[in-house]
């Protein structure tokens, strides 16, 4: 997801003093560390005279941007829901400064600022389609106690190595899940499903 919203210049050097201290203070962020779906997200401020030259050469802008860029798994609906209900207060401060900012509750009207203000992405590469970053965490954990288990092998005997077998997937036995498909969160959600 992409989104890019103006942001009065007059707020700028504020908005990047609220970035430092969110960077500073990482537990006003461990709502978002908390939620699985989210692979990555950053904000960034973009002055109006760092736009890249186009066509006709440098736009004059009156105004700053904020681009939010983030990964996830699920659907779009499902992701707005859990950012909303993971950190609204961290949204509500991350984008006070832009122009139009609804608040990120309710979340309808937050939906729509972000609808309004997207930038759909034409591409994404997934290694690993259908898992989040907890599915990931923890297929490594498990690859970590089976490598310990055959660098362990040559040198035990098959009783004692029945023996960290057993210890070794009692350690990892809530890591051996599958990931699926998360569970439909909205009526939006359904729909993305049927159509994929």
């Amino acid at each position: 997801m992409n989104v890019i919203t103006p942001m009065a210049p007059a707020w700028t050097w504020i908005q990047l003093l609220v970035f430092r201290a969110a960077r500073c203070l990482p537990t006003t962020l461990s709502g978002l560390m908390g939620l699985s779906l989210i692979h990555f997200a950053r904000w960034v401020i973009i002055r109006r005279d760092q736009w890249p030259p186009g066509e006709h050469g440098r736009p004059k802008l009156r105004n700053d941007y904020m681009l939010f860029c983030s990964n996830f798994n699920g659907t779009w609906d499902q992701y707005i829901d859990a950012f909303s209900d993971g950190i609204p207060g961290g949204l509500d401060l991350f984008w006070y400064s832009s122009s139009g900012y609804p608040h990120s509750i309710p979340i309808s009207p937050f939906k729509s600022y972000i609808r309004h203000n997207q930038v759909d992405t034409d591409y994404y590469y997934n290694a690993t389609p259908g898992s989040a970053q907890r599915d990931i965490k923890a297929a490594l954990r498990v690859r970590a106690k089976l490598l310990d288990l055959a660098g362990r092998h040559a040198d035990q005997t098959p009783e004692a190595f029945a023996v960290g077998y057993r210890q070794a997937m009692l350690a990892v036995q809530n890591d051996l899940g599958s990931p699926g498909y998360a569970p439909i969160a909205s009526n939006d959600s359904e729909r993305a499903d049927d159509h994929r």
